[in-house]
């Protein structure tokens, strides 16, 4: 080629991933080998493993941490642990500070972990966002095994490419998209959780539902009252979840999220934007109860979505305990503030997924300020109305 010319080169290729998803009935002890088998070895290399932990976890399962010392006896020869579990902040504030990713990145490098090392991390949303963040920067990636102990986590979050920390107060602000290696949800770890934590994770399972599958949303409606006591349906839910999330992913052909749209976050745009406005009072699922009941009343408003079946998403929503009354909800102009951000973490033109019919998505590119206003009045005063204040902080 002569030194005048010029040339440009698109090359489109995809790279093959493997997303392992498990679900066990009690990991650390009778299915401990599903874990074990997941610790896979390269070149006939004895993997390095480093276990993390979520405080609140820990504390709520004192036995837990006997429980990975007596998994990393009965596989020995297997893997190598890495000193003992590693305690981290449990909840939103392993995320709100910087200072802990450092420490985690020293903690991994003085381990020596490589790429072909396991970073397997035991906790909540927060904890596997924080953690996994951390993994997918060391050496541009270690191998993570996301353990979720939140219905939350089980039914949406633990299955995603997601993982990040907030920064100049927004959520997950810095971050990075990592495959997990694998992702296991097993029943025991939710026994611990108390009444308002187990019901959280029942917000993602009405929103994807009703992107995905009228009848799995039937279901909810129908179960609400088994759910919350921790009858079968709630397995069955949370499990449909997961898997609708971890089809999403893996079939949507958009698992970084490089394309407008970003269904999974129906009623996350208020979501991230109320956790925020209430100090983090609400819990995410709560919050994004109100962002799912919020734009679920604006599309019957303007898109079309019968006004039964709106009611019916309420309905459901409130026999899940999910739906809860807050200050937040009052402070319409900051409430509003959110769909910049939503945008602005994404980039290009504003892109919200709204509701013709349960089952029925579509993506728009604006929102009427007037209808959403009332929207959000008619989600505020009906909560309001049935004084559905949020529970006390153990319940």
């Amino acid at each position: 080629m002569s030194s005048d010319s010029s040339s440009a080169l698109n090359v489109p290729f995809s790279v093959s991933w493997v997303h392992r998803l498990r679900f066990t009935e009690d990991l650390f002890g009778a299915d401990s080998g599903v874990l074990a088998e997941l610790l896979q070895s390269s070149e006939e290399r004895i993997p390095r493993v480093q276990f993390w932990l979520d405080e609140h976890v820990a504390t709520a399962n004192p036995d837990l941490k006997q429980l990975l010392h007596a998994f990393s006896r009965r596989h020995a020869g297997r893997f190598l642990p890495c000193g003992v579990p590693q305690l981290v902040p449990g909840g939103e504030s392993i995320k709100n500070d910087v200072h802990i990713l450092e420490r985690m990145l020293k903690v991994m490098n003085d381990a020596d972990l490589d790429r072909r090392s396991y970073v397997v991390v035991v906790g909540g949303g927060a904890v596997l966002d924080a953690v996994g963040f951390a993994a997918a920067i060391a050496h541009r990636g270690l191998r993570l095994i996301r353990i979720p102990t939140t219905t939350l986590a089980q039914a949406d979050s633990g299955v995603g490419v997601k993982n990040g920390v907030n920064l100049f107060q927004k959520k997950n602000w810095m971050g990075a998209f990592a495959v997990p290696w694998a992702v296991i949800n097993d029943r025991r770890l939710l026994e611990s959780l108390g009444d308002r934590d187990f019901r959280c994770g029942f917000s993602e399972a009405v929103k994807v539902s009703l992107l995905k599958d009228p009848e799995f949303f039937g279901q909810l409606l129908r179960d609400g009252a088994e759910i919350i006591r921790r009858g079968p349906a709630a397995w069955r839910a949370i499990e449909q979840s997961a898997v609708w999330h971890l089809r999403h992913i893996t079939q949507g052909g958009d698992p970084f999220e490089m394309l407008e749209a970003r269904p999974l976050d129906f009623g996350h745009w208020s979501a991230h934007r109320l956790e925020a406005l209430s100090q983090f009072e609400l819990r995410h699922g709560e919050a994004v109860a109100i962002g799912v009941a919020v734009d679920t009343v604006y599309s019957s408003l303007v898109h079309g979505l019968p006004a039964d079946e709106a009611e019916q998403v309420l309905c459901a929503l409130e026999g899940l305990g999910l739906l809860h009354d807050h200050p937040s909800l009052r402070a319409t102009d900051a409430l509003f503030a959110g769909l910049e951000e939503f945008r602005q973490h994404l980039g290009g033109r504003l892109t919200v997924t709204m509701l013709q019919q349960i089952g029925r998505p579509i993506d728009v590119h604006a929102v009427d300020r007037e209808r959403m206003t009332e929207a959000i009045r008619r989600v505020q005063s009906r909560v309001a109305a049935r004084g559905l204040t949020i529970p006390a902080a153990r319940a």
